[in-house]
């Protein structure tokens, strides 16, 4: 007569921990993507305490608060203004370029500048930089 057992061997697998798993890396990964940031834009706000020491910048860039560009202070339009800094970069690897606006000025207007800028950047291989001019806080 053949002995049993009282305790079976079960075969099955329990996947109860594998769901906890995914769900905990999940979350990791939602989380560290959201730190990374790819095209960040870092401006300088109209009013500021900070005092950054830089080279004297060569070209001045200005918009009133009728949305009107200016290189140099002769009025130009966005297409100008393209040109007209593409003529002034020529033959600089790096220079500042210093970018007044109206406190009034939406941010669109101030993005179009360092997009033109950002273009020249990669078609001539260079490394122009915009700097915000900003006016002391009292």
């Amino acid at each position: 007569m053949p002995i049993k057992t009282r305790n079976k061997r079960k075969t099955d697998f329990s996947t109860a921990s594998m769901s906890d798993l995914v769900f905990l890396l999940l979350i990791f990964f939602m989380l560290t993507s959201t730190l990374v940031a790819p095209n960040a834009i870092k401006l300088l706000l109209p009013k500021s305490d900070s005092r950054t020491i830089e080279p004297p910048p060569k070209i001045t860039v200005s918009i009133n608060n009728s949305y009107e560009y200016f290189l140099q202070g002769v009025e130009v339009d966005e297409f100008a203004l393209a040109n007209g800094l593409e003529q002034k970069l020529a033959g600089q690897e790096s220079a500042s370029i210093r970018l007044e606006a109206d406190r009034t000025v939406p941010v669109q207007y101030v993005i179009n500048v360092i997009d033109v800028v950002n273009d020249l950047n990669k078609k001539n291989k260079s490394r122009h930089k915009v700097i915000m001019a900003t006016s002391p806080k009292k």
